[in-house]
């Protein structure tokens, strides 16, 4: 039976870190993983369930952690692209329709 991976937005919500923290603890060889062309990191679920608790004890987490803050601060990071091409299709939009009424 295959086993499937999973990405770096799932183990940083198992774990309760930033995706950025994921990254780092990969680029650091703390965390078991696998490069997928070399650009894109992937894990198997037991060895995070594994290393969970070696990681909630050395960034002292709880079950629930994550801040507003920084939840918040994660979505922009993750999603300015979005957000800032919405501002402008709105922008846009309305120098269009603003001659109509």
């Amino acid at each position: 039976m295959k086993q499937k991976l999973i990405t770096t937005r799932e183990v940083s919500h198992e774990l309760g870190l930033s995706e950025k923290e994921v990254i780092q603890l990969a680029q650091n060889n703390n965390i078991p993983h696998f490069r997928i062309g070399e650009e894109f990191l992937r894990f198997k679920k037991e060895d995070i369930i594994k290393i969970k608790p070696k990681i909630k004890k050395i960034y002292n987490l709880s079950e629930n952690n994550r801040s507003f803050k920084n939840r918040a601060k994660e979505f922009l990071y993750f999603n300015d692209f979005y957000i800032g091409s919405t501002i402008i299709i709105a922008v846009l939009v309305w120098l269009i329709v603003k001659d109509f009424f």
